[in-house]
């Protein structure tokens, strides 16, 4: 079965970011993947701060990335960029650690202006781990997402548009990087017959 890694860079557990990839993952999960999920404010601080890579969780959330097939990397944009929780972790990935993996980058943010951070601020980050291959991403508004008083978020019909079709995205170039894998590994043992 695929497995997407999930990577919620948010510092707080009530984040209207946990609304966007609610939808993501109802998407993902419909198509049959399996999800794994770093959540990195449930990570020990510790172990961000001092760059423990020896650090059971540490070395536990590395193995979630390095077994996905995609990555889902998703922040808030606080100050025209992705938080410091996720920057954190992000250098805590191995040097290559996301190449041959298709990435979507999400970001959630108050204004439109801060728009184009995914691509100049969290992009060329995500590029350096070995990311080739990265999706367009999306960008929601606070105002996109609403907190419901019963618990939960109701996220507008454009951006849930937008975060299914990215979904969707997601999955079909997994599973035509899977496909071509398989066929380069198939044709390489056939030549070598």
């Amino acid at each position: 079965m695929t497995t997407i890694a999930i990577i919620s860079g948010s510092p707080s557990p009530s984040s209207r970011l946990n609304g966007v990839l609610q939808s993501v993952e109802a998407k993902l999960k419909e198509a049959g993947i399996e999800l794994e999920w770093v959540h990195v404010h449930q990570l020990p601080p510790e172990d961000l701060v001092y760059t423990k890579f020896d650090s059971p969780a540490i070395i536990e959330a590395n193995r979630i990335v390095e077994r996905a097939a995609g990555v889902v990397v998703a922040t808030p944009i606080y100050k025209a960029s992705y938080t410091g929780v996720l920057k954190a972790f992000l250098d805590l990935i191995p040097q290559k650690g996301l190449e041959g993996k298709v990435i979507l980058p999400l970001a959630i943010g108050g204004t439109l202006a801060h728009l184009l951070a995914i691509d100049y601020a969290l992009k060329p980050v995500l590029s350096a781990l070995g990311a080739r291959n990265q999706l367009q991403g999306v960008y929601a508004l606070d105002t996109q997402v609403k907190r419901l008083e019963e618990g939960g978020f109701e996220v507008s019909e454009e951006l849930t548009g937008r975060l299914q079709q990215a979904a969707a995205d997601l999955v079909n170039e997994v599973r035509l990087l899977g496909g071509a894998s398989r066929t380069n590994t198939n044709n390489e043992g056939a030549a070598t017959a």
